[in-house]
């Protein structure tokens, strides 16, 4: 048992050793053992770590380095060094084939596993020449002639047809990788025609108007009077009854009532006592005072539903019968006349009232209100290109009506539309807008150009 235990351990020692020689072994041999991932900043590939993070630079993500293959693997060429992928930007993800930044050079063709293959068309003259280069990544480097930057990427031409995009001054396009945009929630909507109609909400009163009820009879005389005279051989009469009823006509139209009631008002019998006198089994005038921004949506006929604070649960349905012609200088507010029955004698007049007026606007194109963002200056709409691209547009905006607003120009139907998080799109479109644009360039060749790299 003595010599059992020192042959043991001599013989554990012996097969430690020969594992760590044939380790070793491996370990130096090419290719025989796979290499410590290695992390780089696709903005900045001269930046490399053994650990993942942030770039000190641009504090963009790292990502893991792929490993070259040999030349035998049909990787670079013998005597040349073979280069890392590209790295689409837009998805952040590494693939081969993609470029970093839209929009791409004429006919150039781009193959993304998720943006898929796309071929840039022509949307200059081939025979234009650019205004200028600008760097891929850094637009405020520009040159007069085509060059490569750091990182092998082509300058970007300018074309002079650039600076008629219809963007808004002091903003451009941008683009919003898909992980930004989930993190401040942007979501977009397609800008299509809708039916859509508004309710215009009006304070108003169940009207006791003797002054219009006077007037009305006043020319209802005047009619009378003017009938039974017609054949008198006197013409002074005849005038003079004539322009009595002018007068209770012209009376009666700056009270606010249409051409039809006046009409109605001179052959009539009966006159409204419902003005003075709110009976069952009648009707009832309700004044209702629309404000000024309002008054294009009025139109006689249409439905207004009226309700009290007396009787929630009640509902009475009127519609309008005239439209006032004069606009109150102190509350720039327009009187609507309704009339609305009042079988139980539940509207008392001098009664406050709500009034609802239902517009119906017809078939617009219209966009949610979300959609356009006010600067102050101008009314601005986000439009969704796709690929991550954002293009500020100015707008034309119309009616609004229940959560649309009508598009008269700035964006055409089915183009999709930011309706969410367009304060902090409008802060990168303004930011990347600063820089300096086309306009103020010179094409290269030109007297004034110079020769050299622009940095600004």
């Amino acid at each position: 048992m003595k010599w059992k235990i020192p042959f043991v351990l001599a013989v554990l020692g012996i097969l430690f050793g020969a594992g760590m020689a044939i380790y070793r072994f491996r370990d130096a041999a090419p290719g025989s053992r796979e290499t410590s991932p290695r992390y780089y900043c696709p903005m900045h590939p001269s930046y490399t770590s053994d650990k993942p993070g942030d770039c000190p630079i641009c504090n963009m993500r790292l990502v893991p380095m792929e490993e070259q293959p040999s030349p035998d693997e049909g990787g670079a060429p013998p005597g040349q060094t073979a280069s890392l992928k590209n790295v689409c930007v837009i998805h952040k993800c590494t693939m081969a084939n993609c470029l970093m930044e839209m929009p791409l050079k004429l006919g150039e063709k781009v193959s993304c596993p998720i943006c898929g293959t796309h071929v840039a068309q022509a949307a200059e003259d081939p025979e234009t020449k650019p205004l200028y280069y600008r760097h891929p990544m850094r637009p405020e480097i520009t040159s007069p002639n085509p060059k490569k930057d750091e990182m092998g990427m082509d300058y970007v031409p300018v074309y002079a047809e650039a600076k008629a995009t219809g963007q808004p001054p002091g903003q451009a396009s941008t683009v919003i990788t898909a992980e930004r945009r989930q993190m401040i929630g942007m979501k977009s909507e397609e800008a299509r025609e809708r039916d859509l109609s508004t309710t215009i909400r009006a304070s108003g009163r169940v009207a006791y108007d003797p002054d219009l009820y006077n007037a009305m009879s006043e020319y209802r005389e005047a009619v009378r009077v003017r009938d039974r005279i017609k054949d008198s051989p006197l013409a002074d009469v005849r005038e003079r009854a004539e322009a009595l009823v002018r007068a209770g006509r012209l009376r009666l139209r700056q009270l606010g009532l249409s051409n039809e009631q006046i009409n109605a008002a001179g052959e009539t019998d009966d006159l409204p006592t419902n003005l003075l006198i709110g009976e069952p089994g009648g009707t009832v005038w309700v004044y209702a005072q629309v404000y000024e921004y309002e008054i294009g949506l009025l139109k006689v006929g249409q439905p207004v539903d009226v309700r009290s604070p007396a009787f929630p649960d009640k509902s009475f349905r009127g519609r309008i019968k005239a439209i006032d012609p004069i606009l109150s200088a102190e509350t720039r507010s327009l009187k609507v006349r309704v009339e609305v029955p009042n079988p139980d004698g539940l509207l008392k007049l001098e009664m406050y009232v709500n009034a609802f007026i239902h517009a119906h606007l017809g078939r617009r194109l219209a966009v949610p209100e979300s959609a356009v963002f006010n600067t102050g200056e101008r009314r601005v709409a986000f439009v969704d290109l796709g690929q991550g691209r954002i293009e500020p547009r100015e707008v034309k905006v119309g009616k609004e009506a229940e959560g649309y607003v009508e598009i008269l120009s700035g964006v055409k139907a089915g183009e999709r539309v930011i309706t969410s998080a367009n304060f902090l799109v409008d802060s990168e479109s303004r930011l990347k807008g600063s820089f300096p644009k086309s306009e103020s360039r010179k094409p290269a060749g030109t007297p004034g150009a110079a020769p050299q790299e622009h940095r600004h």
